[in-house]
């Protein structure tokens, strides 16, 4: 009997190719799309996902997440912000509703595995970099656990994002799908205005390094660490985010870019792939966010349950509480935690 496996689809080359390539491997596949968000970008998306199962012959159906969708990541963004920490909803995404609320719907309806246009690898019981380091998207994925990891397929595991292109056309989807983004999915334009409309901002002072008031700043929400644009204070020099000091509703910030770097972080809810904790202390390679380099660094124990200090080799640009830390060991994705 052919192994069932439903694929996530969002009308994108990614997750069209995965299905496809399922498919001629003689899986029996199904497309599912998750409709998380009211949004003419959804609506397209659905409807594009839905012509590419029709060209490739397998059954289709959409999987309504909206309420779901809403708790778990829109307010989750929002009460981040509100406490003045930088969320990264995608992570957050990937574990609560893709590999969460998807996956256990799926596996409950009798599917022997689900599916994603990840670029991703798994090998064993290990989560892998993707081929492709460009794409490579395992730095959303630290969460993951042994039982998720066993029910889980990334088909172009094993491409390029150029091959994957390249197998749209031989599959006769290139022109079907959607173009690319690499937006948030429920934004249209800037986060601030987002944040704007939803939250209550409170303006406050705007203090330099020495303790100077030197402006005022809009509500500690639209800042983040390492921020330069639209910190409105008067002169000539660029100014950096340093701090948000949420108590008093503070937003310090610098003139000097070195004041931007640390050695060190905090990471609370630390998930290990593996399902067991590594001996420590424990080298790794470690990235602080998605497009940001990975970087030697040392892990140790701190007191709370999940929760570790990390230690950098090199001092670090703008270490932002509430973004993800993944840890990496040469190909393996080792976990990873939220910068507390």
């Amino acid at each position: 009997m052919l192994k069932k496996v439903i694929v996530a689809m969002s009308g994108g080359v990614d997750s069209s190719v995965a299905a496809a390539l399922l498919k001629r491997a003689g899986f029996n596949v199904k497309g599912v799309f998750l409709k998380l968000y009211d949004s003419p970008q959804f609506r397209e998306s659905e409807k594009k996902a839905k012509k590419i199962a029709k060209t490739l012959g397998i059954p289709f159906l959409s999987l309504d997440l909206r309420k779901e969708f809403k708790k778990k990541i829109v307010d989750y963004f929002l009460k981040e912000y509100q406490k003045s920490r930088t969320p990264n909803p995608c992570v957050k995404c990937n574990q609560e509703v893709k590999f969460g609320i998807f996956l256990k719907t799926a596996i409950n309806s009798g599917a022997d595995f689900v599916a994603a246009g990840h670029y991703a690898r798994k090998k064993g019981k290990k989560l892998l970099v993707a081929k492709d380091k460009e794409k490579d998207q395992s730095y959303f994925l630290y969460n993951l656990t042994q039982k998720q990891l066993k029910k889980i397929l990334f088909p172009i595991e094993d491409y390029t994002k150029t091959e994957v292109k390249k197998l749209a056309k031989d599959f006769k989807i290139a022109n079907l799908v959607r173009p690319e983004s690499r937006d948030i999915c429920f934004l249209k334009g800037k986060h601030q205005d987002f944040l704007k409309k939803y939250l209550k901002l409170k303006p406050g002072p705007i203090l330099n390094t020495f303790g100077r008031r030197i402006g005022q700043h809009q509500g500690l929400p639209l800042y983040t660490i390492g921020q330069r644009k639209e910190i409105k204070v008067p002169g000539v020099l660029p100014y950096y985010v340093l701090k948000l000091d949420f108590k008093n509703n503070i937003l310090v910030v610098t003139d000097n870019e070195k004041d931007l770097y640390r050695k060190e972080l905090i990471a609370e809810k630390v998930n290990w792939i593996s399902g067991q904790i590594p001996e420590l202390p424990l080298k790794v390679k470690a990235k602080i966010r998605y497009l940001h380099p990975a970087s030697s660094a040392t892990i140790t124990k701190t007191l709370a349950p999940k929760t570790y200090t990390l230690k950098f080799n090199r001092p670090q640009r703008a270490i932002t509480p509430g973004q993800s830390v993944v840890f990496y060991q040469r190909k393996e994705v080792m976990g990873g935690g939220t910068i507390k």
